[in-house]
Formats: C-alpha cells, sequence, structure tokens
C-alpha cells in the first residue's frame, strides 16, 4: 500500500508523554482514552472501534485514533495520540493497514496488543479478485507486505477477528469475563445471519463480476463467488492507467456489467469518468472504514446491509 511510513522515536513518545493527556475524538464519545475506570481500548479505526465497543460494552471506553470521515489509509499518527496509546490498557489494531499505527504500537508500552489481522487468516489480493483467482497465503508467518487487510467485509472472517477480540478481552480484564463471553456470541450469531443474507441474496445473480474504485472487496467478493475488477489497487488514491481505464470498459460490456462503485470517503470522479464513457451507472459500495453523515446506515451492520442491496441491484439479483 503506498502510505508514508512515518517512524516515531523513543525520544519523541517520552517528550509527547510528558506533555501530558489532551482530548481525542472517541466512537463512545467520550474524550480521554486512558486513565478512566473502565477498560481503556483504543481502536485503530472504525471496524476495530465497533468490535471493541460490541464486546466490552458498559466495561470499556473505546477511542479511534481515525476520526469519522478519515481515510484510514492515510492516518499520520499524532504526538497526542501517541502519547494516550501509551495510558490505554488495550490497544486493538490491523496491521499492515496503517503504518504509522503499527510502529507507534510496536513502541509503546500497552500491555495488551490485539492485532486482528492475527486472529484470521489473510490473502494477497490485486486488481482481479474471485472464487479463483485469489490464492490462499499457506506460511502463517510470512510477511504481510502485499496482504490484503481488508478482512471486515467479509462477516465471516470478521466473526473470527471478533472471537479473537473476546478472547483477548477475557484475559486482560478478567472481572468481566462472563460479559464478554457473552457479547462475543451475540455478535458471532448476528454476523452469521449477515453472512447468509449475502449468501442467499448474491446466489442467482445475471453477473458475478462488479467494478469498484478500491480493491478493498476481494475477500467478499471470494466469499459469494463474485469476481471483483478494481479500478485501482488496495490503496483508493492510486490513479488508473488509460490502458486499465479501457481494459475495464471492454470488460463491462463483456461480462455484462451495469454499474461503477465508489465509496463515501474517496473521490467518485475516476468512477464517474469511467462510468460516463462507458455508460454505465454509479453506486455507492462502502468499504465501512468510517462512519458520517454520507453513509448508508448507522453502523457497520447497517451499512453491510446497504451493501447488499446495492451489489444485489447492480448484478441482476433474480
Amino acid at each position: 500500500m503506498n502510505v508514508r511510513r512515518q517512524h516515531i522515536s523513543g525520544t519523541v513518545i517520552a517528550a509527547v508523554t510528558a506533555l501530558g493527556l489532551g482530548t481525542l475524538s472517541a466512537c463512545s464519545g467520550a474524550s480521554a482514552a486512558g486513565n478512566t475506570d473502565k477498560f481503556d481500548v483504543v481502536a485503530s479505526f472504525y471496524p476495530m472501534a465497533y468490535l471493541a465497543e460490541q464486546i466490552g460494552g458498559d466495561h470499556v471506553h473505546v477511542t479511534s485514533l481515525t476520526e469519522p470521515g478519515q481515510e484510514p489509509h492515510d492516518l499520520e499518527i499524532s504526538a497526542k495520540q501517541t502519547a494516550q496509546l501509551q495510558e490505554s490498557d488495550a490497544v486493538l489494531y490491523l496491521k499492515n493497514l496503517q503504518p504509522s499505527v503499527d510502529d507507534a504500537v510496536a513502541q509503546s508500552e500497552v500491555k495488551t496488543k490485539i492485532d486482528a489481522a492475527s486472529l484470521t487468516t489473510l490473502e494477497k489480493h490485486g486488481n482481479e479478485v474471485g472464487g479463483h483467482a485469489a490464492e490462499h497465503d499457506d506460511h502463517a508467518n510470512e510477511e504481510l507486505a502485499g496482504l490484503d487487510p481488508h478482512i471486515w467485509l467479509d462477516p465471516v472472517r470478521y466473526a473470527q477477528v471478533a472471537e479473537g477480540v473476546g478472547k483477548a478481552f477475557e484475559k486482560a480484564d478478567p472481572d468481566h469475563a462472563a460479559d464478554y463471553k457473552k457479547n462475543t456470541a451475540a455478535l458471532v450469531k448476528k454476523l452469521d445471519d449477515l453472512n447468509t443474507r449475502f449468501a442467499n441474496g448474491l446466489k442467482n445473480t445475471k453477473t458475478k463480476v462488479f467494478i469498484t474504485t478500491h480493491a478493498a472487496f476481494g475477500y467478499l467478493a471470494e466469499r459469494y463467488g463474485l469476481t471483483e475488477e478494481a479500478i485501482n489497487g488496495l490503496d483508493p488514491e492510486s490513479e488508473p492507467s488509460a490502458a486499465r481505464v479501457k481494459d475495464l470498459e471492454k470488460m463491462a460490456e463483456a461480462d455484462g456489467v451495469t454499474t461503477v462503485f465508489y465509496e463515501t470517503l474517496v473521490s467518485d470522479k475516476t468512477a464517474k469518468t469511467i462510468a460516463s464513457d462507458a455508460n454505465l451507472k454509479t453506486d455507492v459500495l462502502d468499504p465501512i472504514e468510517g462512519i458520517t453523515s454520507k453513509s448508508r446506515g448507522d453502523d457497520y451492520f447497517q451499512v453491510q446491509e446497504s451493501n447488499l442491496k446495492a451489489l444485489q441491484s447492480a448484478l441482476g439479483a433474480k
């Protein structure tokens, strides 16, 4: 992913820690990241914060490093946020999505570090991803570079991560282990039900191919036997080549593609240009990297339901 890596030295961490804790926008609406009377969890971005809130319930205080509406791939963690990270009881992040977060977590002394990428399987996805095109990664300890981090868009993988997060919370905060276990089970059940709705809803469609601006839907495509053709790669800000655009326009005609999908946190200019040239419609397919006023829903499940409807419409579900 073409994200500039930011290295944070121990000297900087020491200096900013001395400044004390400021405020940080939190999913839960609370201000300070650490030193509350609850189990303090710093989450890297919305899908991680949502898991922490659903599993932790009233026992956790969750703070997100990524502001609502901010593109998480672009996050450069601030000195203040690094200091707040030091004061938390746990950090929940997704390694290789936000390099500046990875660096800060590696250098922090947080007792409980939960890497969502280690709780499920990651694969390498390119511009074309489908049931047969995706290659499985058989090496658990292989370098994460090049692996697709967008695991939360597959309800099955997201449920696997939820189970791992629940166990980590139980171990780190044993006084509330029973509640964490119960909340995790309830969340996993909801994700299982969502998976069933996607599987049934996308079983019979006129086409299995969809075009997106950002290659975020590889796991979702593979799960339900679809093929994602991405204008850009895993980095949503990269620009496609003229040859790639021409190939997509030819493919759209050959495969009966009706719609070019764009997302809420990135400009829709490229999607609309291609759609106009190829005489296609545009619609939103949300990678759920953050919830904003533009989101089609108030939380993960509502936006996923909107994504399902958008896919059914675009693919000609019968």
